[in-house]
């Protein structure tokens, strides 16, 4: 048994010694720069005001003009060449013109640099070199799947010192993405390579899916080997431990068995962010719960906030459903809204008691809802800063609720808790105290993947020697 673990850990570890270096390595770059995204921020801050005086189309209109039976969410934003209502549904987005009800989705390079140059003039930047890159579905920053909704995408250089480029969609006409020169080098060097993410593959999710989780499988089996095998060598000398080898071998042994708790840790939870359901939930609603929570509404019903006039200060509306109920939220800033509903007047936010009253008929014995405190070992956050997020407690289910849009951010049932320790604070180290001292967790991460990656490249010269004697012999 110990001469076949012997011969698998050689070779699996000659196999993967790369991969696991590469990770270590790109692990530290990817904890201080992220892949590429538009912020909620950087989106809302070029947005312009809405003005309502413009908006002849009702959101009634608008629903029935898109023909999505199961539309759920109604926005109105103004882009550069006009206000524009987007109706969204559970798979599809469709974007219309608030003064005629003509199609508002973007077939013209022209309109999809002319919104560009807006975007780009809202952030101070000079838009004279603005040109269109090109149309495509994908490209390796519009690979994840938040982005098929919005596909073919118009990716546009601005021209700028930083060299940012931002992503224009085909349905909406929105500016969905953008990334800087810095951004895109420091990933090629981190995500990319850290997530095996090159666009022929991960254009293909169920194909990167399976490959990267079995890469990570295999790359975890070899660890735990290493790490029997390294105990089972260490030697009793006296009163001293010491290990049986030497020269690089005995490096190898060493430093493993320093980094052996976090070596296995940190590549278990890497595979775990492969689970995708394999062995913990998703935490995705159920048909039933759903059913509940995001009925689609009667739109009908609409008419009365739209009699209502639009604050001339808001840069978004949105109307959505809340218990069956239309609410029309208007965005006056990054952190203020208001929320305008004739049955129930106008207040900021959702109430503790509208969504305790909601979630009674979403699963038994919800208790009364409370809002989230900054340190909760279950985060979530609210699209607005400001906003509470509630907590509803079924018995072991938990769902979290955003105030101001009434969006369901989590349910945590058991099995996704446990996720939340064994996946994220292992992989991330997101514990609460380590947030509470962001300098101690970016030493810590940066400390053990050094640590590492020394114990990675023992192995790679370990494994290049054994192969050069392999095949030489």
């Amino acid at each position: 048994m110990m001469n076949a673990m012997v011969l698998l850990h050689r070779w699996l570890g000659i196999a993967f010694c790369l991969l696991f270096a590469m990770w270590f390595a790109t692990g530290i770059v990817m904890h201080f720069v992220p892949f590429p995204s538009l912020t909620e921020a950087e989106r809302f801050a070029r947005l312009a005001p809405v003005g309502g005086s413009l908006v002849t189309m009702s959101a009634h209109d608008a629903v029935v003009a898109s023909e999505i039976a199961d539309a759920r969410r109604v926005r109105l934003i103004r882009r550069s060449d006009g206000p524009v209502y987007i109706v969204s549904g559970p798979s599809r987005v469709r974007a219309f013109r608030a003064l005629d009800g003509t199609d508002a989705s973007v077939t013209s390079s022209e309109v999809a640099l002319a919104i560009a140059r807006e975007h780009a003039r809202r952030r101070g930047l000079d838009v004279a070199g603005a040109a269109i890159l090109t149309r495509a579905d994908y490209d390796q920053w519009s690979v994840p799947n938040g982005f098929d909704r919005h596909r073919p995408l118009f990716r546009v250089a601005l021209g700028d010192a930083a060299g940012t480029e931002v992503y224009v969609s085909s349905l909406t006409g929105e500016v969905v993405l953008d990334t800087t020169r810095s951004e895109r080098g420091w990933n090629w060097a981190g995500s990319v390579l850290h997530w095996i993410y090159p666009t022929v593959l991960r254009s293909n999710w169920a194909l990167w899916d399976g490959a990267v989780w079995t890469l990570s499988l295999l790359a975890l089996i070899a660890a735990v080997l290493g790490a029997v095998l390294g105990l089972a060598r260490l030697r009793l000398r006296g009163r001293q431990l010491s290990s049986p080898y030497r020269g690089w071998h005995a490096l190898h042994h060493v430093i493993g068995l320093v980094a052996t708790a976090f070596v296995l840790t940190w590549i278990f939870s890497g595979w775990l962010s492969m689970d995708h359901g394999r062995l913990f939930s998703r935490g995705e609603l159920t048909t039933a719960e759903a059913g509940v929570i995001d009925v689609s509404p009667d739109w009908t019903t609409a008419a009365s906030l739209d009699r209502m006039p639009i604050s001339s200060a808001a840069r978004e509306v949105e109307w959505f459903a809340f218990d069956g109920k239309i609410n029309r939220r208007e965005r006056l800033g990054l952190d203020k809204q208001a929320l305008v509903r004739p049955a129930n007047g106008e207040s900021e936010f959702l109430s503790a008691l509208e969504v305790g009253n909601l979630m009674t008929r979403v699963a038994a014995g919800c208790g009364a809802p409370s809002s989230l405190a900054g340190d909760d070992d279950y985060p979530a956050h609210s699209i607005i800063a400001r906003a509470p997020v509630y907590r509803s407690r079924c018995g072991d289910l938990w769902f979290d609720i955003d105030g101001a849009d009434g969006r369901v951010l989590q349910r945590l049932d058991a099995s996704r808790r446990a996720y939340r320790w064994v996946y994220s604070a292992l992989h991330t180290f997101d514990f609460p105290v380590l947030l509470a001292h962001p300098q101690l967790r970016d030493v810590l991460i940066v400390g053990l993947c050094a640590l590492g990656l020394a114990f990675s490249v023992t192995g790679i010269v370990i494994g290049w020697r054994r192969l050069r004697s392999t095949f030489a012999a």
